[in-house]
């Protein structure tokens, strides 16, 4: 069943939604939390909750790429469960190693204001990410946005991790340029 049918699916509010959505999308959606999390059951909880949460908001909403949507919607549970159980702790997974990689590339959260910001921000990312060879910016979004771990990066592009870690430094001095250039306060 394609994207468009499933979403169908949601409009006329059929259960089976739900279960044609996780036949489809749960895998990819637990990959992606369970890179953040690296707690199975965790990543298992965020994927039935994205898929909830896909109920609620579809309608309104009519996504064009359900993979794009629920991964989007993982990711974000994800990410705000890391920081809950950091918020006692610290350690685990591959989300703060990654973050704080990038945390001399990027503006301080508090530094942008407005929604406007934010969506320049968006877009001068966006504009760096196009201006890269596929394979870094493949690299780039596997290691920044899926959180992927070193190890598993260099064996995807059959190389090792010092090759790996020297290749996302030359990426993030790219990046950090590029907003520099762009306006965009560090």
């Amino acid at each position: 069943m394609d994207d468009r049918q499933i979403v169908d699916l949601f409009w006329e509010r059929s259960d089976s939604a739900i279960a044609e959505s996780q036949r489809k999308y749960a895998g990819y959606c637990f990959s992606i939390a369970y890179a953040i999390l690296d707690n199975r059951e965790d990543a298992h909880e965020c994927v039935n909750t994205a898929l909830l949460r896909a109920w609620k908001a579809i309608p309104p909403a009519r996504p064009e790429r359900l993979s794009a949507f629920l991964g989007k919607i993982t990711r974000n549970l994800a990410m705000n469960r890391r920081k809950q159980a950091a918020a006692g702790k610290r350690g685990g997974g591959q989300a703060p190693l990654a973050l704080s990689e990038l945390e001399e590339c990027l503006p301080d959260a508090r530094s942008t204001e407005a929604e406007a910001d934010d969506r320049a921000l968006a877009e001068t990312l966006n504009r760096f990410l196009a201006g890269l060879p596929a394979e870094k910016r493949r690299l780039f979004v596997r290691r920044y946005w899926y959180m992927q771990p070193l190890a598993s990066l260099a064996a995807q592009a059959g190389g090792s991790e010092s090759r790996i870690k020297s290749q996302l430094f030359r990426l993030r001095k790219q990046l950090k340029a590029h907003l520099e250039t762009e306006g965009i306060l560090l």
